[in-house]
């Protein structure tokens, strides 16, 4: 799509021009979303989370090398899943540094014999002493401080949007459906971890909490246009619904563009982690800010300004608004059949139609039209133009105005 064509779409939905409708299909995004909730539960609850050495505990094996590659990595990876320790099936290995490569593995007691048989594949494999190899114990206990503190950090989080939101729009119900979209996005998140396998560690953890403050903002500004729409809904013509769906629709371009610019950069920062770098820090951030970002604009347009629609549904303001909007549909107006000129209609009675010259009299009765006066009756079912109102009374002469008043007459009778 061209630049001038995106500018051009964006101010029609600005203007109300074009308009999609997000509020009133709000029973379908609801059933997507539904469906997508229940595969991801279902995802977690059969494979479950990968979580890694840091919240589980484990052995860090640190190794020290001239050049720390992919090729070298690769190469560990399969030494030490070769060997016949049960704590080094499924081993995470990741360059750490131009120097360094750093090999994870289960709970590995310190010199055991399965400590020695991997001390033993790491040597062999990398070409170096002990000496260059460290060994670093990491306990359970480090973990749950680890989980406890992150959801201690969620819970002031939930806590200050609420409270954010509360008092800035002085309407709690914008904090409850902020703060369910925000929980859509979380589980949608945590979901997609569990089925696509990627390991949980304390780098997903600070991406996690970054895509929940991407939520929140975009959700925040499609709201704050919520506001500046339903602002005096008693004295707009707009219901609450029709006000909330054109702000939707205002900030629509604006949520796709800043989308798609903060994807980019997380998408080629994916694509190097995974593909050239293998396992590493990078590819655990960068998933999380993906799946995140790219569920929180999903969320801010087709979850929650839907969902405060809904909330907002019964109070009387919202009813009362419907109700006028209603009236008005149903409201006629007695003029509303005023003729608009087509080609070839006539201007004058000199240029009348010969079939209408030569009617009868009584067909033009029927019609409710009468030729000496040019009236209308009120109660003439005209295929079109203006009932006009039937005269009450001839014109007759002003003193004030000095002059003969115009008399309702046919061309063909005036003098």
């Amino acid at each position: 799509m061209s630049k001038m064509s995106i500018s051009r779409l964006g101010k029609e939905l600005y203007t109300g021009e074009k308009s999609f409708d997000f509020v009133g299909r709000r029973m379908l995004w609801y059933a997507i979303s539904a469906v997508v909730l229940v595969a991801v539960v279902l995802g977690v609850s059969l494979q479950g989370i990968n979580l890694g050495i840091d919240f589980t505990g484990g052995t860090r094996y640190t190794v020290s090398v001239e050049k720390a590659d992919q090729k070298m990595a690769d190469e560990l990876r399969t030494a030490v899943g070769d060997t016949s320790v049960e704590a080094a099936d499924g081993a995470t290995v990741r360059t750490s540094g131009p120097r360094s490569i750093v090999i994870e593995t289960k709970a590995v007691g310190n010199g055991s014999e399965g400590d020695a048989d991997i001390m033993g594949a790491i040597t062999k494999t990398a070409d170096v002493a002990e000496d260059d190899v460290s060994r670093t114990g990491i306990g359970p206990s480090w973990g749950e401080r680890v989980a406890s503190k992150a959801g201690l950090a969620l819970g002031i989080f939930l806590v200050g949007v609420i409270l954010f939101i509360w008092i800035y729009f002085r309407e709690w119900k914008m904090s409850v459906a902020a703060v369910a979209a925000l929980l859509h996005d979380v589980v949608i998140t945590v979901g997609v971890y569990a089925i696509v396998g990627f390991e949980v560690t304390p780098a997903t953890v600070t991406g996690f909490l970054t895509i929940l403050g991407y939520s929140l903002y975009d959700t925040v500004v499609v709201f704050d246009k919520v506001k500046e729409n339903t602002r005096n809904l008693s004295r707009t013509k707009k219901t609450y619904a029709a006000a909330a769906n054109l702000a939707v629709n205002q900030t629509l371009v604006r949520s796709i563009n800043t989308s798609i610019i903060g994807l980019l950069p997380v998408v080629a920062i994916l694509y190097v982690s995974t593909v050239q770098l293998g396992t590493s820090a990078l590819k655990d951030i960068s998933l999380v800010l993906f799946v995140g970002m790219a569920v929180g604009t999903y969320s801010s347009i087709f979850i929650a300004t839907p969902l405060l629609v809904h909330l907002k549904s019964g109070e009387k303001a919202v009813v009362d608004a419907e109700k006028r909007a209603a009236a008005r549909m149903k409201e006629a107006d007695k003029y509303a059949t005023v003729p608009v000129f087509d080609e070839g209609m006539a201007v004058s009675d000199a240029e009348e139609p010969d079939e209408l010259r030569e009617s009868d009299s009584d067909d033009l009765h029927e019609a409710g039209v009468s030729r000496g006066t040019g009236a209308v009756s009120n109660n003439a079912a005209m295929g079109k133009g203006r009932n006009t109102p039937a005269q009450q009374r001839e014109v007759s002469d002003s003193g004030a105005s000095g002059r003969p008043q115009p008399k309702r007459q046919s061309r063909s009778k005036r003098k």
